[in-house]
């Protein structure tokens, strides 16, 4: 019961955006707006504040970005040893492979921030910093590899990366704290006023990209896509934040961030870049409805697993 205690609130926002949708309050392209809002604009301000604020520990942000790291590229090979063998097209890999090393950040957010507070915010801005970029990189050149539109990646992936709000923050705010730099309070209130809302908001555009109008992708991929999203990388992740030695919080922030569900974010990536949209849209909704078991039986094993 107690496991369950953190994700209670977490999935209540989730159901509220799914109810919202259901009953149309703002129109489908309004969500997809306030999704993009949330992550350009609140959630970097969030992930700013919540290392300048939290007690950023360099040993365990570094062990947790060693761990993260090293579970995506890990994941990266798995997949693609194993694609030869799997139930899907070009297209379709492109996008079982996004599934699988994207994660709905505002889930984890808001788990994490139940179970750790401020201190475990700052900890997992530190797993958005290292999975961001790498993603970013990853991501695409796995889609134009396999996608239906192959153009110049690398120029793609450096934009990717030098303009993404989220990554600049986090980088700017470990450097300001390394070099004990402060930030005046007029500052600090203004960006603590715009994350405050952040999590909430993100939970809620979450329910609201869950798709109930029917599941029409091919079934041997979506299952390849939701086994490997909640299931591979979390196994993975596991085994190496055991082997490398985190701390039981530093270890279950990691559990936490790749045992979310499937980034709604992953549906425009791909439809920009060649993946199968479908597909995404229809893991997007089922790894989301089956991390209301998922997360809480990762919690509980990963518990056993570090005593």
């Amino acid at each position: 019961m107690l496991v369950a205690l953190p994700l209670i609130p977490v999935f209540s926002l989730v159901v509220l955006g799914l109810v919202l949708r259901r009953f149309r309050l703002l129109p489908a392209d309004v969500w997809i707006g306030l999704e993009r809002f949330t992550y350009f604009v609140l959630f970097p301000p969030l992930m700013f504040m919540s290392i300048i604020d939290g007690s950023f520990a360099g040993d365990a942000a570094l062990g947790l970005a060693f761990a993260l790291a090293s579970a995506l590229v890990t994941m990266t090979a798995l997949m693609l040893l194993v694609r030869p063998i799997l139930p899907a097209n070009g297209p379709q890999f492109a996008s079982i492979f996004q599934a699988g090393i994207r994660w709905n950040g505002f889930i984890a957010l808001g788990v994490i921030s139940g179970m750790f507070g401020r201190e475990g915010l700052a900890l997992a801005a530190v797993g958005f910093a290292v999975l961001s970029p790498v993603n970013d990189v990853l991501g695409l050149l796995v889609l134009n590899r396999y996608g239906d539109k192959r153009d110049r990646p690398l120029l793609r992936i450096a934009r990717s990366i030098g303009t993404n709000p989220l990554v600049i923050s986090i980088v700017l705010a470990i450097a300001l704290v390394q070099f004990g730099v402060r930030v005046s309070e007029p500052v600090t209130s203004t960006l603590n006023m715009l994350g405050n809302g952040t999590v909430a908001l993100g939970l809620v555009c979450a329910g609201a990209a869950i798709d109930w109008s029917g599941f029409v992708s091919s079934k041997p991929p979506l299952a390849v896509a939701s086994v490997a999203r909640l299931v591979v990388m979390p196994a993975l992740t596991a085994g190496l934040a055991y082997a490398i030695g985190l701390s039981s919080m530093t270890f279950m922030i990691a559990m936490m961030c790749v045992a979310a569900p499937v980034a709604t974010s992953t549906l425009a990536l791909v439809q920009r870049n060649g993946g199968d949209p479908v597909l995404i849209q229809d893991a997007v909704a089922l790894t989301t409805v089956a991390a209301a078991i998922t997360i809480p039986a990762t919690i509980l094993l990963t518990q056993i697993l570090i005593g």
